[in-house]
């Protein structure tokens, strides 16, 4: 071959060459990253975040979003992640999406101010705030928490957000107890029933890995959260509402059990563009019997309750663009 040639080909496979880093830089600029906030890797929330991402990352080479869903501290961390801009979703109970909307309730809450940004995308499973004592505890009432060793579960979870407006009312603090722990709640089953605790706490939607684990582990009964506090904090909050939680489902709980709860939710910012939202609603209600198949938690989620029912925050323009389209608003 000669010179003259080589140089040509050099300059054919310099240009190509060119060419594909140049499509694939393109690419990479058009490619949107999303990150939606979870909670503990057992919980029900770090299941909703994988199985969202699961049906929007189906869909990248359509519209070019990418989404992952890390473990994370829960709702409070969860929100306030989302309001520094270190989260574009998150999951979050029904409650502190009113607190935060209003800058209330809790200290973090209330140092920022109103989250006036914070938007909803719609609301999830019921969460039964429930209660697992060990058999040989001597815990037969909620009130007998007092004088044990209880989790109050991570500071950011929307488990000790809860606990903290129940110790509120009920006139408890952390000095009520004979422990007051602050392990994650992926770590509570076990600490339980290495006889470390009394008494665990999670609001959650069941069946849930975590209360099997400790109702399988060890021996163990679920508590009733009834009474006159409980009956007020439900008259006053619309975001609060009678629960069950039905026997059979955890070894040696037969019966039901009556507590209250609240409804997960998903939120976001106004901050995050509404075509971002458009197309991870879109992926959720579009392939929406999958989705319910994901979780037991899920199996009775119904479309049009999601997007009226537990939520305080106003719905994020994306959102709404969706709904309307499919005539649900």
């Amino acid at each position: 071959m000669s010179v003259k040639n080589k140089l040509s080909n050099i300059i054919i496979s310099t240009a190509i060459g060119l060419a594909t880093s140049l499509s694939i830089t393109a690419a990479n600029a058009d490619q949107k990253y999303v990150t939606i906030g979870t909670g503990g890797q057992t919980g029900v929330y770090y299941v909703v975040g994988q199985s969202m991402c699961r049906l929007v990352n189906r869909g990248s080479e359509d519209h070019g979003i990418k989404c992952t869903a890390p473990s994370t501290g829960g709702s409070v961390a969860n929100i306030n992640a989302i309001r520094q801009g270190s989260l574009d979703l998150g999951v979050a109970q029904s409650d502190w999406q009113f607190y935060a909307l209003n800058g209330s309730e809790h200290e973090s809450f209330i140092e920022q101010g109103k989250f006036e940004d914070l938007r909803a995308l719609f609301s999830l499973h019921s969460e039964p705030f429930t209660v697992v004592a060990r058999a040989d505890s001597g815990v037969e009432t909620f009130d007998d928490l007092v004088g044990k060793r209880v989790n109050l579960n991570n500071p950011g979870s929307g488990t000790r957000g809860t606990m903290e407006v129940i110790m509120a009312e009920k006139g408890w603090t952390v000095d009520s107890f004979k422990l007051a722990a602050e392990l994650k709640s992926s770590e509570q089953s076990q600490a339980l029933c290495d006889n470390k605790l009394d008494v665990i706490l999670s609001n959650v939607g069941h069946p849930s890995g975590i209360i099997k684990e400790a109702t399988t582990s060890c021996d163990t009964k679920i508590i009733p959260v009834t009474g006159p506090v409980i009956d007020k904090l439900i008259a006053e909050n619309d975001f609060y509402a009678p629960a069950v939680i039905k026997g059979g489902l955890y070894n040696g709980n037969d019966n039901d059990i009556d507590t209250f709860g609240n409804a997960a939710t998903m939120v976001s910012s106004s901050q995050v563009d509404a075509d971002t939202v458009y197309m991870i609603v879109k992926a959720v209600f579009d392939n929406f019997e999958n989705f319910k198949r994901l979780h037991p938690a899920f199996a009775n989620l119904d479309p049009k309750q999601m997007i009226s029912n537990g939520l305080s925050a106003p719905l994020h323009d994306g959102a709404v663009r969706y709904y309307k389209e499919k005539g649900w608003m």
